[in-house]
């Protein structure tokens, strides 16, 4: 189930909710009771194994390099 980030208006607390993709907009209460609550955007970071491994001069490829990936690398996936 996916997780979303949330911020209180009244007494600026941020906190996080799991909820259903269908809820994510759904109005919700923050921890101390306040309903004046607003959905952060949340960023994603991924990685490829040469990240993972601890060289990240290699996490990136580069225009014209072949990578593995979904379609042989052609969309620039790893």
């Amino acid at each position: 189930m996916p997780r979303y980030e949330y911020r209180c208006r009244a007494c600026g607390d941020t906190f996080e909710l799991n909820r259903p993709m269908s809820e994510s907009s759904a109005p919700c209460t923050c921890p101390q009771g306040h309903d004046d609550t607003v959905k952060l955007l949340s960023t994603v970071a991924v990685a490829g194994i040469a990240a993972r491994s601890g060289d990240a001069s290699r996490a990136v490829r580069r225009p014209g390099e072949v990578g593995g990936g979904c379609c042989g690398g052609a969309c620039g996936c790893t």
